[in-house]
């Protein structure tokens, strides 16, 4: 083993990737209505209907950034022992735990000048992080060095597609994502935006559609026309407590093109907060983000 491969609650993955690629899951810590609560990162764990039902009775959800502290505390071990470290973590679009991971490296840079810690920016969320966290593994099964990896995986961010919905716009009215008076026209004129993770790594409305069936629509032909070698690829669809609808999804993305590997999962709790109860998402590989 050349390296280490680490990510963030924030990836969600679920417990059987993590343990079958081996993957150093880092945990998260948040506030639920003012009580303290950690994420390990095992979505299976999670309770995920719990969790949205609370959301959709006006509990507030707060989220803590991961400080470089703690990247120094799990990756100088792994240092210790003689391996490199690839991290793979939220985009900076949408979050400063990046940067904490790179002030990290940086020092650990200098602590251990033989060794390499690679930081890579999926620009994405959720599953986004979570396939390129798996991906990193499987190319160190296929002997790649971190670098090397690492360099790899820098071109693949941009070909990592992820689309989404949301049956509340008033969530993304919270975090800045549409103004007030934006949800507010799009909730009566039953406005579904199509969302997704530009080139930049930042969470933008992509089309508008009207009605839900439609965004799920929209949602399916983007994997139509974008999806690229998918017999040979992982994809996921996250859900905000919707798994009908999930399952749905995934039944019509098979029918398109069967992929080596689906991945229907909850979506995590911390970039949930900000979609809300009833976001869908599709995470697959395509074309370059532009």
């Amino acid at each position: 083993m050349s390296y280490t491969v680490f990510t963030d609650a924030c990836s969600n993955l679920p417990g059987s990737l993590i343990q079958r690629f081996d993957i150093h899951v880092l945990p998260c810590s948040y506030l639920m209505d003012g009580e303290q609560g950690v994420y390990e990162g095992n979505i299976d764990a999670f309770d995920s209907h719990d969790y949205y039902e609370k959301l959709r009775n006006g509990s507030e959800m707060k989220t803590s950034l991961l400080n470089s502290q703690l990247f120094l505390d799990h990756f100088r071990p792994e240092l210790e022992k003689g391996l490199d470290v690839v991290y793979v973590g939220l985009s900076s679009g949408v979050s400063g735990t990046l940067q904490a991971a790179q002030i990290a490296a940086n020092m650990l840079a200098d602590e251990y000048p033989n060794r390499t810690v690679r930081v890579i920016d999926s620009l994405g969320a959720a599953l986004g992080p979570g396939l390129l966290t798996c991906r990193a593994a499987e190319l160190r099964e296929e002997g790649k060095t971190a670098n090397e990896a690492g360099d790899i995986l820098d071109i693949e961010v941009s070909k990592l597609l992820q689309f989404f919905t949301v049956a509340d716009l008033n969530f993304l009215k919270r975090t800045g994502r549409v103004s007030g008076p934006t949800a507010a026209i799009g909730t009566v004129l039953n406005i579904k935006p199509l969302l997704w993770g530009d080139p930049t790594g930042h969470i933008v409305a992509y089309s508008k559609c009207r009605g839900r069936q439609k965004a799920i629509d929209a949602i399916v032909e983007q994997y139509r026309t974008k999806v690229v070698d998918p017999q040979n690829q992982r994809i996921g669809i996250t859900h905000g407590d919707c798994l009908e609808e999930a399952e749905l999804l995934a039944k019509r993305v098979c029918e398109i093109a069967q992929p080596k590997e689906i991945i229907i999962v909850p979506h995590e709790p911390f970039t949930g907060a900000h979609v809300g109860p009833g976001m869908l998402a599709l995470f697959f590989f395509g074309e370059e983000r532009k």
